[in-house]
Parts: C-alpha cells; sequence; structure tokens
C-alpha cells in the first residue's frame, strides 16, 4: 500500500504446530485481506528457510491509529484467537509503541530524550535518604542507562542482573514464609524487569518473583526476551516453581535461567531442561 508508513512496522514470530503450516498460510491470507480493506496497513509472511514451521509476519501500518484500531477490532480478535490455536506468537518489534523514557537502550544517552534522574523537573532537591538508612553494599551499583550501555565484557551483564535482582529481593512481602526472592528479566534491546515475591494471607494468591518480572515487561509491551537471574538467601540452587516455569517458557520461550544466593552465582541452566515436553499453544 502506498499510503503505509514504512517506518512503523510490527514483527511477529510465529511458530506452526506440526501440519498447520498451509492452514496458517490461509489464515495470514484472510488477515492479510482485512489489513487493506480496513486500511489499517498492509502485511507480509516471511518463512524460515532453516526452519519450515517457522515463519515471521511482517504488518506495517498505515499509522499508529490504525494500529490501535487493529488490535480492539473484534474481527481481529477473532482471526488472532484462530492463530493461537494453531501456532506459538511471540512479538519481536512493536512499531507503534509509544517511547518508554525508562527503557534501557544502547546508545549515546546525551544524544537521545531518555530521561535522567538529574535532569529536569525529576531532579531531586533535598537528599532523602534510603528507606534501609544504610549504605549501599561494596560493590553494588545501581542499575541504570549508563550501567546497561557500558559493558566492557560479557560477564558484565550476569553482575548487572545479579546486583538488580538483589535489590528486588529487598522489596519482597514475604512474612508468612519469610522467604525471600528476587528476579532480574532482560529483554533482547536490554530493557531490565525486576520482582519480588509477594505473600498473601491465602497463601494461594502469592505471586513470585519470576512472574512479577515477566508480567511487569509484558504489561510494558516487551515480547522477546533474553535471561533471567533468580537470588534467594540459600546455600543451594533454588530454581523457579513449576507456575513460573511455565509462565516464563509461554512468554520467554527458551531463557537462560540463572539462579544465584545472596554469595553470587549458583548455577545456569536453559528453561527447556527445567521444563521438558512444555504444555503451550501448540498443543492446543
Amino acid at each position: 500500500m502506498d499510503i503505509s508508513d514504512r517506518t512503523r512496522l510490527s514483527v511477529t514470530l510465529v511458530d506452526v504446530a506440526e501440519g498447520k503450516d498451509s492452514e496458517f498460510l490461509a489464515l495470514a491470507a484472510e488477515i492479510e485481506a482485512m489489513l487493506v480493506r480496513k486500511k489499517f496497513g498492509n502485511l507480509e509472511v516471511i518463512r524460515d528457510e532453516g526452519r519450515p514451521l517457522r515463519f515471521y509476519v511482517v504488518r506495517r501500518w498505515t499509522d499508529a491509529a490504525a494500529a490501535n484500531a487493529f488490535h480492539v477490532d473484534t474481527e481481529v480478535q477473532g482471526l488472532t484467537a484462530r492463530l493461537y490455536q494453531m501456532a506459538r506468537v511471540t512479538h519481536v518489534v512493536n512499531g507503534v509503541r509509544p517511547p518508554d523514557a525508562l527503557r534501557l537502550l544502547g546508545g549515546d544517552r546525551r544524544t537521545r530524550g531518555d530521561a535522567d534522574r538529574r535532569m529536569g523537573f525529576d531532579r531531586r532537591v533535598k537528599n532523602i535518604g534510603r528507606p534501609e538508612g544504610d549504605r549501599r553494599k561494596s560493590g553494588e551499583r545501581r542499575l541504570g542507562p549508563r550501567r546497561i550501555e557500558h559493558r566492557p565484557e560479557p560477564d558484565k551483564e550476569a553482575v548487572d542482573l545479579l546486583v538488580a535482582a538483589r535489590r528486588a529481593r529487598e522489596h519482597a512481602e514475604a512474612d508468612y514464609s519469610h522467604f525471600k526472592v528476587g528476579a532480574a528479566l532482560e529483554t533482547t534491546d536490554g530493557a531490565v524487569f525486576t520482582g519480588c515475591n509477594i505473600e498473601n494471607a491465602t497463601l494461594g494468591l502469592t505471586i513470585c518473583a519470576e512472574r512479577v518480572a515477566m508480567f511487569k515487561a509484558r504489561s510494558e509491551g516487551h515480547r522477546a526476551f533474553r535471561r533471567i537471574v533468580i537470588v534467594a538467601d540459600t546455600r543451594e540452587p533454588t530454581p523457579p516453581c513449576g507456575a513460573c516455569r511455565q509462565i516464563l517458557w509461554e512468554f520467554g520461550g527458551n531463557l537462560e535461567v540463572q539462579l544465584a544466593n545472596l554469595s553470587g552465582p549458583t548455577g545456569t541452566h536453559q528453561l527447556k531442561d527445567l521444563l521438558p515436553l512444555p504444555f503451550d499453544a501448540r498443543l492446543l
């Protein structure tokens, strides 16, 4: 479409269930026709040459308003429901998401409009101190844009996420179990979302640190993830519970899972090894 703004696009990774590729392509054609008919934009489907059941769906929107209208359209929702019955869907690029000043992206901060805690009206006018009333532990540094941007070596990534998870753990609401857990989830574009366990008097409504981190990231529009670090005050590695493994797999895929205690890392695993034979949308 000539009217489509090609600077606004969304890319979705679609892993189709065995024997469903022809059905998926027919559904994609329906979605494309609907996009054009309602002037939302256009759509292109690209098959992965190395993985025949994997497709990349590229949608180029007419404009941001058209993209927003697409997502709330009832016809779209019906087509999407059919898609989820035959494939696992991962949103990789959201080209119409408004800029988020808190995202930890690469590049020179001086050339971007990212918020800085020392700039503008957000600047503190007095020192309010830390709630804990003590100084930061030796070697522990605040996780922020500069810390993410300048990583001279691969190990720096794990150190930053470990610190973020350790700090998140301090906020845990664990009055019943007294077992505090912190998690730090990294997206493929370098953003970091943390979580801690939040317990409830009914116990059954308790939510774990891993799920808090994942839900925070998903609610901010992130759909592709690289790794998660989980910290607990235990000598032995503390892996995620079964519910968290299910959520991490369904929304994050085969993540790298790094386990740690307050002294340092205790082990690294791939999620597929922690959750063999997973149940997901491909089985529905």
